[in-house]
């Protein structure tokens, strides 16, 4: 049914709209992390109604500013409620129409203030869809809010078609994931490779990440495997009114326990915690794939030389890196590392290609670079891959 725009507004007015809770939990130990704000209408006989019966008629016109504006509000008001009990942070949705509200954030900042609440207790949850309209003033408007001090989460990730550009140009904090991306349980293979992409990159980009629509033990599974950062759905707690949340915080500690990784068997974190040791010692990686003359590299910290781009073609990377080599070892390091000659050792049986050259930084310093190739065998095709560890000896 579809409510008419009247009807909403009088429900506004006369107290019938309320917020209730859907507490978000910690992947890896199920302990309660934080919740977002869902907006229902109950009516005088105690009939409850759906958001998708009268959110879409409110966002045809600024209606939908005055019930984020009235939601935001209450939350000020439940976290208010928690100053005496473990405080959990709240996301709070806001419509695209917020983007060309005149001084957004300091009407936000304003509200918080009035009632004394530090600013990352809020996190603003805005959908990809915002973006189709306004994409001159999007990152602006992103911009002024976390320079407030709020977070921004991008909601309903996976569930339109200009996804990963909103991603790429959008300053987020948090990546949720919409609830059709576990649509096949998890038990999907291509479903499982589309899902760890997605958490690979969003780690990659720093950004935090919550699956929504959680609902079997199934999906909480892989989505440990993944290394998710937090869950919400139905297999954890229901949408609930803002007492049975409060109780639910009360009964809550905020201090998270101490995990083990290697107990939790994270296949994801635990390739983190490896990657964090090898960067220890070489600043500089690149995965090569001979096969497809690609690589990519990755970094740590700056490398003492950064004029080569971070992706392109194999046989560029080797004629850029010999150029940065000291003229005598310039012949070394192309024979070396040439892709024809790694494909060769490759098939002879070898497995680990090592050679010390000197290389002069971007700083004008010369320092020898050891730089040490591994050969890997794809498990998902007959690509060989390469994996380049590089490092500054000392003199």
């Amino acid at each position: 049914m579809k409510y008419p725009a009247e009807e909403i507004k009088a429900a506004l007015e006369r107290g019938e709209l309320c917020v209730y809770y859907q507490p978000q939990y910690v992947t890896m130990t199920n302990r309660l992390k934080s919740a977002e704000a869902l907006v229902r209408w109950i009516r005088p006989d105690g009939t409850v109604i759906m958001p998708s019966e009268f959110i879409p008629t409110a966002e045809e016109s600024d209606l939908i500013m005055d019930i984020d504006w009235f939601v935001t509000e209450h939350v000020c008001k439940t976290l208010v409620r928690q100053n005496m009990m473990p405080q959990f942070p709240v996301s709070v949705n806001f419509s695209r129409r917020h983007i060309r509200e005149a001084n957004f954030a300091e009407k936000l900042s304003a509200m918080a203030d009035r009632y004394d609440l530090p600013h990352p207790l809020i996190e603003i949850e805005i959908t990809e869809s915002a973006m189709v309209d306004e994409e001159s003033k999007f990152s602006d408007w992103i911009l002024s809010i976390r320079e407030a001090g709020f977070t921004v989460a991008i909601d309903d990730f996976g569930s339109g078609l200009s996804s990963l550009q909103f991603v790429k140009d959008v300053p987020a904090d948090v990546l949720k994931l919409d609830k059709s991306l576990l649509s096949r349980n998890c038990e999907d293979e291509k479903e499982r490779i589309v899902l760890e992409s997605i958490f690979s990159f969003a780690h990659r980009l720093h950004m935090k990440t919550v699956a929504e629509g959680v609902e079997t033990k199934e999906q909480l599974a892989f989505l440990r495997s993944c290394d998710c950062s937090k869950i919400q759905g139905y297999l954890l707690a229901r949408p609930m009114p803002e007492d049975d949340y409060l109780a639910l915080c009360q009964s809550n500690p905020t201090a998270e326990e101490s995990v083990d990784i290697l107990r939790i068997q994270s296949p994801a974190s635990a390739a983190n915690l490896l990657m964090g040791v090898i960067f220890r010692r070489y600043p500089l990686v690149i995965f090569s794939n001979l096969t497809r003359n690609t690589y990519y590299g990755m970094t740590n910290q700056n490398f003492t030389v950064t004029s080569c781009p971070s992706a392109g073609m194999y046989d560029d990377l080797i004629l850029r890196g010999a150029e940065t080599m000291e003229p005598d070892d310039r012949a070394d390091f192309k024979a070396a590392f040439s892709r024809e000659k790694l494909l060769a050792d490759y098939e002879n049986g070898i497995r680990e290609v090592r050679l010390v050259t000197r290389q002069r930084g971007d700083d004008g310093m010369i320092r020898r670079l050891e730089t040490v190739d591994f050969f890997v065998k794809s498990v998902y095709s007959d690509d060989i891959i390469v994996i380049s560890l590089c490092q500054n000896l000392p003199d």
